[in-house]
């Protein structure tokens, strides 16, 4: 290990993030009730200075923080600018409808320590900060799906904690092997060691960590949790909930393949390949005949981690592996938030037929929701339509071009489901269309979000120049 670099400004994003959270939680002690919005404010701008330093560090040579325990690098920095871009819009959807909440305070204090969980294991670089970024992404997660205190609520937390716990303890007993048989918990030192240990030893280690990993992504095997979890969440945490964790599990997981398992002689690319096929597939048909409109965008996003582990399945064995990671994961938060924003919009539209009518009487909210839809889809000129297209084409360039081909008919599949909730918008008005946009704040982040999936998929040729930088090993 090289000498330690304890220089806290190589977290600045990170420290902010969590500064402003503990500054919150005292504030909300003392506050009033009417006046706890200014946590909500103090979330706002620690996300936006996080954004800010994450866009100056990007200019910086490649380096690690803390000896080798985290990265600050290409991969990192955009990581973090999607990140905490994604959270300052699930704060817009959320600080309407949480004004005058008696446990508003702890509403901004939970999403933060989770987002702050998420940056922590997408910089990762040693398995013992990777499970502390692991607890710290799931344990907020947990409170805020049973924010309500509802019944649904209460069994979306319940649901949501039994799984990650049970595949958390995995996880950590994958670490403990794989120390066992690396001798270190260290990426770069794992990536000689681990090439060199019992093949056995090593595989059972990486299926473990894979497991909890793939739980905080809500893909296959982990998803269990996805559909019940989101349908019982309020619309913000769910749109929270799908977003966030699975960018800093995804980056995560592509970190461990370049790195610490890329000289393994283990076929893991391969089972990586089936677990994307087999979250696809599976979230595409499950959501085939879903009436309500959440659990709809809970399998959604179950298929669109198929999508994105293309570029890990070929992590290491084309150059365009990270960029297409880099730039499907920036599309996929934008335009999933998006749609999210109009169930917040609609809180009373619980099913699709809920939507009839939405082309007369809010024909602008309908638009975005149809970019939205369409543009998970992978619909041109959008920006997932060339996030599949840069991992289709990482896919091929790594050899895997079955893999491709099985993606592509997925996502001509999933064409059905998108336009079923489309469909009745445009027929005679249903009585929840017509009561109006509860929520105008977040009718805006719709907009704002369907718009910038236009412009960053008309940009994406300049954005991609930038995503492909070295990574820290």
């Amino acid at each position: 290990m090289t000498g330690m670099n304890e220089n806290p400004l190589d977290l600045l994003p990170e420290v902010v993030l969590a500064a402003s959270a503990v500054v919150g939680l005292l504030l909300g002690a003392w506050l009033p009730r009417r006046r706890q919005w200014l946590i909500g404010a103090l979330a706002v701008v620690a996300c936006t200075a996080g954004i800010v330093a994450a866009a100056i560090a990007a200019a910086n040579p490649v380096e690690t923080a803390f000896g080798e325990s985290f990265a600050v690098d290409t991969l990192m920095a955009t990581s973090r600018i999607i990140i905490l871009g994604a959270t300052l819009l699930v704060l817009a959807l959320a600080l309407p409808r949480l004004h005058a909440d008696p446990r508003e305070t702890e509403f901004y204090v939970l999403l933060q320590l989770a987002s702050a969980g998420a940056l922590m294991m997408a910089g990762a670089q040693d398995l013992l900060l990777l499970a502390a970024g692991y607890l710290l992404a799931s344990v907020p997660a947990y409170a805020l799906a049973g924010f309500r205190k509802d019944g649904p609520g209460t069994e979306a937390a319940l649901k949501y904690y039994v799984v990650g716990a049970l595949l958390g303890v995995l996880m950590l007993a994958g670490i403990t092997v794989l120390l066992a048989a690396g001798r270190a918990t260290s990426y770069p030192v794992l990536r000689t060691e681990l090439a060199e240990a019992p093949a056995g030893l090593v595989a059972a280690g990486t299926l473990a960590l894979l497991a909890g990993l793939l739980f905080k992504a809500g893909g296959v095997p982990g998803h269990f949790w996805v559909p019940d979890a989101v349908q019982g969440s309020p619309a913000a945490v769910a749109a929270f909930l799908t977003t966030i964790p699975k960018i800093g599990a995804l980056v995560a997981f592509y970190r461990l393949a370049v790195v610490p398992l890329t000289d393994v002689d283990l076929p893991w690319a391969d089972l990586v390949a089936v677990l994307s096929v087999a979250s696809m597939t599976l979230g595409n048909l499950a959501a085939f005949f879903q009436q309500d409109v959440k659990r709809l965008l809970a399998y959604s996003t179950i298929s669109q981690v198929g999508y994105l582990l293309l570029p890990v399945a070929v992590a290491g064995r084309t150059d365009l592996d990270q960029e297409a990671l880099l730039y499907y994961l920036a599309a996929y938060a934008l335009t999933n938030l998006g749609a999210f924003a109009v169930v917040c919009a609609l809180p009373d539209a619980h099913t699709i037929d809920d939507y009839r009518g939405l082309a007369r009487t809010h024909p602008a909210l309908l638009a975005s929701l149809v970019v939205c839809l369409l543009g998970l889809v992978g619909t041109p000129p959008t920006a997932v339509f060339l996030g599949k297209l840069e991992a289709f084409t990482a896919a091929f360039d790594g050899g895997y071009a079955w893999l491709a081909v099985v993606a592509a008919v997925n996502t001509v599949a999933s064409l059905f489901y998108y336009l079923r909730w489309i469909a009745p918008a445009f027929l005679a008005r249903g009585p929840v269309a017509d009561r109006g946009v509860t929520s105008r704040s977040a009718a805006v982040v719709a907009h704002g979000a369907a718009t910038g999936s236009v412009v960053l998929g008309l940009l994406g040729g300049i954005v991609l120049d930038v995503l492909g930088g070295p990574l820290a090993r």
